[in-house]
């Protein structure tokens, strides 16, 4: 429900395939912040209508199937990989470790993990303590806001950018 900012084009989708494909047609891209985690699992054969508790059924099962991995999928692409590759890491324990974890599986640059327990805060409230980490190590930013967590994180995803455009050079 936030309103869209001028120059920002924004393309709803629905299902987590729906996002998949979007974000690989909108490469090449300087850079991807894989910021919304879509649900890791899906329905393999969703209802066309509401399913009703009217009929005497007691239970149901549902067969569940992967979604695709958005994120791995950017940070893998052969031709077309965004030279910088962030995601995020919503963790409830080992918060670091976890995160470690996908930050190596998923070969992306940077995971930005946050604790989204009861206790951390993290959802439903406007603050925020992220750790930041990279191939070479981890960076614990205090507590801000989540715009100020947006703002610090693209200032130096963009000096990032700006550091290995000159390398480069």
């Amino acid at each position: 429900n936030e309103p869209v900012p001028d120059g920002v084009h924004v393309i709803h989708i629905e299902t987590a395939e729906e996002m998949a494909d979007t974000s690989l047609r909108a490469l090449p891209a300087d850079i991807a912040v894989c910021a919304a985690a879509v649900a890791d699992w899906r329905a393999a054969a969703p209802a066309e209508q509401k399913v009703k508790k009217e009929g005497g059924v007691e239970e149901w099962q549902i067969t569940l199937v992967k979604n695709p991995d958005i994120l791995e999928t950017l940070s893998n692409h052969v031709d077309l990989r965004p030279t910088l590759v962030i995601g995020f890491a919503a963790e409830t324990e080992r918060m670091v470790e976890h995160a470690r974890a996908k930050l190596d599986a998923k070969g992306c640059d940077w995971i930005v993990a946050n604790d989204v327990s009861e206790t951390g805060g993290a959802m439903g409230g406007d603050r925020n303590r992220v750790t930041v980490l990279r191939g070479d190590g981890a960076d614990s930013w205090p507590e801000m806001t989540k715009n100020e967590v947006a703002m610090r994180l693209l200032r130096e995803a963009a000096s990032t950018l700006a550091d290995r455009s000159e390398a480069a050079e």
